[in-house]
């Protein structure tokens, strides 16, 4: 088998192509996987070196907006995985066209290259920030997107375009909807990483407003198991929400976080909220855990484990930050 992932130089695409490579997914101990990504500051090679000298990796640098490119790529693959995309809220508020041009038309080239040669299954990775805020319960995957910042409406643009190619064309896709990822490699300026960081240099965390937002928490080796999942089990048209079950307010992760240095409410710097920054996530995940999905990884553990990991790669985030 021949997959193609896109994104797959970024915090979760590598994951799940170190998995890949490194034999975790049964079946697919003899794949290839070619990486195709441009390497914005969120994607680094970097992030493959512990399995790029192995002989069933290929690394294409690419744009996914590149038509051209990817109608070179492309063929001869059997399953596209797209991890591509602008994520970072923040940054969209400011550069919104460069969401747009990703997320949107990235997405919809890279749909039309996969019907032109003929590949099997397309799987998108999407958010649950297409669902917009929810005061109580879960989003179940009939919920309709109501996305409030330009980078999750430029997400859910994409999963609707991932709908039209199913429905018109015939088109094995499949979308991946999940919770806040948080884990090793994740670039500094996302939430977790970025007060881990500051912590390590003794400099003051930055919490937004009250800091009463409500958030679920995935484990990153979680998500790309429940990738693996839908790749394996899952139905072509259809949508699985991806959660990890924890669900905290900012407020509640930073307590501990700040536990986790030993240091108090001082460490804190209160700031300006968000533009539009939406209250609570939470997703059911009722249907995913229908084809075998359970996160196994302990959040406490997790968080212990990712904050090891930056104080042991400073060299990894130092130049990133």
């Amino acid at each position: 088998m021949k997959i193609l992932v896109t994104g797959g130089a970024g915090f979760i695409g590598s994951h799940y192509v170190r998995s890949l490579l490194s034999g975790a997914y049964p079946g697919y101990e003899n794949a290839h996987v070619t990486v195709l990504d441009k390497l914005t500051y969120a994607g680094t090679l970097a992030n493959l070196a512990p399995v790029e000298t192995n002989p069933r990796l290929a690394f294409v640098r690419a744009d996914i907006s590149d038509m051209n490119r990817l109608r070179d790529v492309v063929p001869g693959h059997d399953l596209i995985v797209n991890f591509a995309a602008e994520t970072h809220v923040d940054r969209s508020i400011t550069s919104a066209g460069d969401f747009v041009t990703t997320n949107v038309q990235g997405t919809q080239r890279l749909l039309q290259a996969a019907l032109e040669a003929g590949v099997r299954t397309f799987v998108q990775i999407s958010t649950d920030e297409v669902y917009g805020s929810i005061e109580t319960g879960s989003w179940t995957e009939e919920e309709p997107p109501l996305p409030n910042s330009p980078y999750s409406a430029a997400k859910a643009g994409a999963d609707l375009l991932c709908r039209a190619y199913h429905r018109t064309y015939g088109l094995d896709v499949r979308v991946t909807r999940c919770s806040n990822n948080y884990g090793p490699y994740q670039h500094p300026e996302k939430v977790i990483p970025l007060f881990v960081t500051r912590l390590i240099d003794g400099r003051p965390v930055p919490l937004y407003g009250d800091g009463r937002n409500v958030r679920e928490w995935l484990h990153v080796a979680d998500h790309c198991r429940g990738i693996q999942l839908v790749v394996d089990k899952g139905s072509a048209g259809e949508i699985y929400n991806i959660g990890g079950g924890v669900e905290l307010t900012n407020l509640e992760l930073t307590e501990r976080l700040l536990a986790a240095f030993g240091v108090g409410w001082e460490m804190v710097e209160h700031v300006r909220d968000r533009p539009g920054h939406d209250l609570r996530y939470s997703v059911d995940s009722t249907k995913i855990r229908s084809i075998g999905y359970e996160p196994v990884v302990d959040f406490d553990e997790g968080l212990a484990e990712a904050i090891r990991w930056y104080r042991d790669h400073e060299h990894w985030w130092r130049f990133r930050s």
